[in-house]
């Protein structure tokens, strides 16, 4: 028999409002995938017997596909099947809201009204009231840091600890539990997947133990975080010097996590500091090249998806606005004029969508010269 689950916390996951509202987050962008187009064709049916698995406690995650990308850097992405990330969306629905109160305001990844382009702004403003500018040089210093394969290594019991702090529902807890389980990285309770938006929220939910320490205990006024990297910014170099050695044993000894020995130094602002893509100076910002070629491929792995009707133009205009306001926030005129012709070769955006459609697919000849461009 099922239990009433009406006013719980967990109640309010299973609802069948939030399983359709989760649905249409999770196949926002992706609504022409395979999978997404199967569990639409029987939807109200498929609903329902997801929430039923969640009230009865037979939900059972599927395994997760793995693959790896370079943007520059090698990453392995784990991804979810589509009906675990309808669960992801629901559960995250009602208790994102629960942290959102208690996450410090700069705290700027997988928050809504937040991202990189406002962290950066941020920084902007921090960096004018930390550094001076004279003649030939500015004074003041950034201390940036990363942390030691971070999602790798976040400990399952210290997370779970934190989130019983605030959430009292067992079976919210029981579900989490199977989430985190689902991935298994060789170490036992260790370490949770990239490419899930369950492990991006709690992600910032095992950080903001961080955050509270940087904010509350040593009293940092110009602290941004986002995901697993972070920056201090202030005028004197001992100071940092100081912040550096607290932050390094707090993250020893209450998260077992490590600074990145290589990534985590403090900087002169003399001589830019690289964050979240850029190069920032106290009078411009530079765009990584790393960054520029990223979006090239990028736009050819559209190009790919919208030939294979895994797409449709209105998705690539998002995807492609979005890069051109972030890369607007550098001095990359050129570079964005440069996409911009790339753009409209690949996708002549004065023809409608079902013109679009009929664009004869490019050859394997033309793609290779523009990758080497």
């Amino acid at each position: 028999m099922i239990k009433n689950y009406t006013i719980s916390l967990y109640g309010q996951v299973c609802s069948l409002e939030n399983l359709q509202a989760a649905f249409k987050k999770a196949r926002k962008g992706k609504t022409k995938r395979p999978d997404v187009l199967e569990f639409e064709s029987n939807l109200m049916n498929n609903l329902r017997q997801l929430r039923a698995d969640l009230l009865f406690h037979s939900y059972r995650p599927q395994p997760l596909t793995t693959f790896i990308i370079r943007d520059p850097k090698t990453r392995k992405i784990n991804k979810s099947a589509f009906c675990d990330r309808i669960v992801h969306h629901a559960l995250c629905n009602i208790i994102e809201p629960i942290y959102e109160k208690i996450f410090i305001y700069d705290s700027y990844a997988n928050r809504k009204g937040k991202g990189t382009l406002k962290a950066v702004e941020r920084f902007d403003e921090f960096k004018r009231k930390v550094a001076i500018p004279h003649s030939d040089y500015i004074t003041g210093y950034c201390f940036k840091a990363d942390l030691k394969h971070y999602f790798e290594t976040v400990d399952h019991g210290i997370l779970m600890q934190v989130l019983k702090r605030r959430i009292k529902d067992d079976n919210i807890m029981f579900l989490l539990k199977k989430i985190l389980a689902n991935y298994n990285n060789g170490e036992p309770r260790k370490g949770m997947p990239l490419g899930n938006l369950t492990s991006q929220f709690l992600a910032n939910v095992y950080l903001n133990e961080l955050d509270q320490f940087v904010k509350t205990n040593l009293k940092v006024k110009y602290y941004i975080r986002y995901v697993d990297d972070f920056v201090i910014l202030h005028k004197q170099k001992e100071t940092l010097e100081f912040y550096k050695g607290e932050i390094d044993l707090f993250l020893r000894q209450k998260l077992t996590l490590e600074l990145h020995p290589l990534k985590s130094k403090i900087i002169s602002l003399n001589k830019g500091v690289t964050f979240l893509g850029f190069r920032i100076f106290y009078h411009h910002k530079l765009l990584r090249k790393s960054n520029w070629r990223a979006a090239k491929r990028k736009i050819i792995s559209l190009k790919y998806d919208f030939d294979n009707n895994m797409v449709d133009y209105d998705n690539v205009y998002d995807s492609m606005t979005g890069w051109f306001a972030y890369a607007k926030q550098a001095n990359t005129y050129h570079v964005r004029r440069m996409m911009g012709e790339k753009l409209d070769q690949f996708f002549p955006n004065e023809l409608s969508s079902i013109e679009l459609r009929k664009i004869k697919k490019l050859s394997a000849n033309k793609i290779q010269a523009y990758c080497k461009a």
